[in-house]
């Protein structure tokens, strides 16, 4: 091929090129051919982050292009020198290079060279004004110029400036612009690129399955090359990790690292996808492999030199090992080390470093020191927000060290309140787990004091202050709040920048600065702003509590060190009781639960005696606090590794209208709630069940005005249109229901997945909703204290009540269940109610009676 095509090819399918670059060197090339390979061959290895190797393919490249005496070309080499020797940490003379050759060109030529510093002005320096200027330049050179290639450059990087500057939309029409470009001339791995930064944009607005989308898309393009983008599977893995789906993440950037090594690809782009392992791998809670990929990130780094980095491994690799139970000499030895590096290197990660050596400190009997590092740590509360959870978590244990309780409470409110802030916005997956583990040590600190005090209702307090923190379900679309947007989008692409500077040797102060500001103009947003991520709930007072439950019990499950306590409200009294171990409570649920399904195949001759086992559950789930439960109804708040507990198997609840929900404070809000007038009844039929559509047409009998979706109409958006805002919704469909990540569970339909994503876009979630049928109603927990699955979703979107199965129930015995919970529903009475007069009234079949027992109320 013709060498002056080389450039573009290095752009469009660079294995290609650099293979090309090379056969044209190896066979006595003229200057002007040696000068373009060698161009090609420094933009392939400065794209594949391998920037030394970069700067000597490009200083050669200028060598041969002065030899040739073609000036175009020089200037064009020297764009692409500037940009390498910026990369290489050499900014002031590359920036100089840059600025040396804009001066007295014009036409398309001059668009060329300003799309090169707008890149370094924008990605790597954050000079996002000056940035912009530039990229407009060079949309305006080369737009209606012939050389679409290079229009569609100009204008992917004006969208990554725009996108920077938290002007979402407006970057994400020049991306769809740009890759429409793209896609017409061929440029395939540029159109990848540009479907990433869609996806980017994406995820900036909260959107995730849109994010994903795209990132599939870039994914298929650049497989279908041949060609690996090691930053299109980090950034799929971190949008994987922040939709909870650790094991997919695990998958995919297991996948890149399989294809790096088969590929020979770049060192630096591999010890970041190890480094992207690792957290994938803790996540996944596969422990060797998270200490393995660590560990090789950490050594990788090391080699090549890159201090920021390799501290930053180490100290996930460190804080790893910790939380697994590690407390040895060599690991203290360490956080020492680490922490001193990070001093100098990145104060906000010293924070961490100096809580984590303080923590291995004291619990190697050395206070002292301990008590050092944890200040040190707690200096950090005024700092970003990632040293901010550090430090009141630090502040917290000095406090409880030194006995002074009401600080250490403070310390613990102000704590959780900035977890808050994390978990209602978008940022990087590691902060997010961070903070989740942070605040659920300070949630600890505060009750293992209430319950040396025995008293009760201060652990109620602060049980319910733990939920109320992480029972909220993340933003899954942009909030109304343009301004909070463009903050969220910024902080994120600086804080790329801020990860990218530290590689590139440029000065991160100004860097820092700005992210400080930013993140300052996000808390102020979130806090003072209740529309945008959810309306913020009042707060828990037990006093309130008490004025509502009327004659029912409540009796909230929390685990405090593996043991397992049960606070029971009830009689206007708040009491406290020491259940026993968690773990047993978990073993005798395990148990239970496959004695259900058992019974629901009809496997085995011999029935299980049910009866024994609920007894045998219940001692281990509640122990003696059944004592203080009066005759009524019961209000039941789990745990949530115990909230798929099938209730009316314990004798004391047998008979009993039992509700289940995440969160006291949670069933507060839906008893306050405001029901609609008894409006629209929807019934719902999906496929590819056993008894067809058998239940929905005998239960539209029952209401003959209901609207009925099945036989194919029971379709996503005729669903959607149905359910938004309607009194009552029966769903007969199997459901699959993500443990890992609740916004992923779905009920199939006509036309595939009804997920939690698509029930967002419902102004108003259905009142009361019963789901019949499904494989299983309820998710797992996730590392919090948390009830995940569609039904904990809907009642989350506001919901008020929900009757669905904890294990997978027989669909013949489920429909004369069904027909007789909603005759009762329709004589008037609640849910709970409805549910345990149809379980008392059940037929003494085998199936019948695991049935009945099998489905729960969640909520009112």
């Amino acid at each position: 091929m013709d060498t002056t095509d080389l450039h573009a090819l290095a752009l469009s399918r660079p294995a290609d090129a650099l293979r090309l670059a090379r056969e044209v060197l190896a066979r006595s090339p003229s200057d002007a051919e040696a000068a373009a390979a060698h161009q090609a061959a420094g933009v392939v290895h400065r794209d594949f982050g391998d920037i030394q190797e970069a700067v000597a393919e490009l200083k050669a490249a200028y060598k041969y292009a002065r030899r040739a005496a073609d000036r175009d070309r020089e200037a064009d080499i020297q764009a692409s020198l500037g940009v390498a020797l910026v990369m290489a940490g050499r900014t002031d003379r590359g920036l100089a290079m840059l600025d040396s050759i804009v001066p007295g060109r014009t036409g398309v030529f001059a668009g060329r060279i300003l799309i090169r510093r707008a890149w370094v002005r924008g990605a790597l320096l954050g000079q996002y004004d000056e940035a912009l200027v530039d990229a407009e330049r060079a949309v305006a050179l080369l737009s209606d110029a012939g050389d679409l290639v290079w229009e569609a450059r100009a204008l992917t990087h004006r969208a990554m400036v725009l996108l920077a500057m938290g002007a979402i939309e407006r970057a994400d029409e020049d991306y769809a612009h740009s890759e429409k470009l793209f896609a017409s001339c061929g440029q395939q791995a540029e159109y990848a690129d540009t479907r990433q930064a869609r996806g980017a944009a994406a995820f900036a607005r909260g959107d995730l399955p849109t994010a994903l989308r795209y990132l599939d898309d870039a994914q298929r393009v650049v497989e279908e090359l041949g060609v690996l983008e090691p930053d299109l599977y980090a950034n799929k893995c971190l949008v994987l990790l922040a939709a909870g789906l650790s094991r997919e993440a695990l998958t995919a950037i297991e996948s890149a690292l399989d294809r790096i090594e088969q590929q020979g690809g770049s060192a630096a782009r591999r010890a970041e996808l190890l480094y992207c392992a690792g957290l994938a791998a803790h996540a996944a809670g596969a422990t060797e492999l998270a200490e393995s990929r660590g560990r090789d990130a950490m050594l990788l780094f090391r080699r090549q030199q890159r201090p920021w980095w390799a501290a930053r491994a180490e100290l996930a690799l460190l804080q790893s090992r910790y939380a697994g139970g590690n407390r040895t000499a060599r690991l203290l030895s360490s956080g020492r080390r680490v922490s001193a590096e990070l001093d100098d290197l990145d104060p906000d990660l010293a924070a961490e470093a100096h809580l984590l050596t303080g923590r291995l400190a004291i619990a190697r009997s050395d206070p002292a020191e301990g008590r050092r590092h944890l200040t040190i740590a707690a200096g950090s509360r005024n700092r970003g927000l990632r040293a901010r959870g550090a430090g009141w978590l630090a502040q917290a244990m000095l406090h409880q060290d030194e006995g002074r309780s009401r600080a250490m409470l403070t310390a613990c409110r102000q704590g959780l309140s900035l977890i808050e802030v994390y978990l209602r916005t978008l940022g990087a997956t590691e902060l997010r787990v961070l903070a989740t583990a942070q605040g659920a040590e300070l949630a600890a600190i505060a009750l293992r004091y209430a319950v040396r005090r025995r008293n009760a209702r201060q652990v109620l307090e602060w049980s319910e202050r733990w939920r109320a923190t992480v029972l909220a379900i993340p933003p899954v679309r942009p909030p109304e709040d343009d301004d909070l947007v463009a903050d969220l989008a910024a902080l994120r692409s600086l804080t790329l920048r801020l990860e990218t500077s530290h590689d590139n040797g440029i000065a991160p102060q100004p860097l820092q600065r700005e992210r400080r500001r930013l993140e300052s103009a996000v808390r102020h947003r979130v806090l003072l702003t209740p529309g945008t991520t959810g309306d913020r709930p009042e707060e828990f007072r037990v006093a309130d509590l008490l004025d509502h439950l009327g004659d029912r019990a409540l009796i909230e499950l929390t685990d405090v060190d593996d043991q397992l306590y049960a606070i029971v409200v009830a009689g206007g009294r708040v009491r406290l009781e020491l259940v026993g171990p968690t773990s047993a409570a978990t073993h005798r649920l395990t148990h239970a639960l496959f004695a259900l399904r058992r019974e629901a195949t009809g496997r085995g001759t011999t029935p299980l005696d049910l009866d024994a086992i609920g007894t045998r559950l219940e001692s281990v789930l509640l122990g003696t606090a059944v004592k203080h439960l009066p005759d009524g109804p019961v209000v039941v708040v789990p745990t949530g590794r115990l909230h798929a507990v099938p209730w009316s198997l314990l004798p004391s609840l047998r008979h009993r209208p039992t509700s289940v929900v995440p969160s006291a404070a949670a069933w507060l809000r839906a008893r306050k709630a405001v029901p609609p007038a008894p409006g629209r009844v929807v019934l719902i039929s999906g496929p590819k069940l056993s008894t067809g559509h058998e239940e929905v047409r005998r239960l539209a009998d029952l209401y003959p005005d209901a609207v009925v979706l099945t036989d194919g109409g029971a379709t996503a958006d005729a669903v959607l249109a149905a359910i938004d805002g309607a009194s009552l919704v029966h769903v007969a469909a199997h459901g699959t229901f993500r443990a890992d990540s609740p916004l992923f569970s779905a009920l199939e339909l006509d036309d595939g997945p009804l997920t939690v994503y698509d029930l967002e876009r419902l102004e108003r979630a259905p009142h009361r909703v019963v789901l019949s049928s499904c494989s299983s109603a309820l998710g797992g927990p996730s590392g919090a204290d948390e009830l995940l699955g569609l039904v904990s979703a809907l009642i989350a979107l506001g919901s008020a009540g929900v009757v669905a199965s904890v294990v997978p129930v027989n669909d013949p015995a489920t429909v004369p269940l069904m027909l007789d919970l909603h005759t009762r529903l329709r004589a008037g009475n609640e849910l709970p109610e409805a549910l345990a007069g149809t379980r008392a009234s059940a037929t003494d079949s085998r199936f019948a009676r695991t049935a009945a027992q099998s489905f729960v109320t969640l909520g009112c």
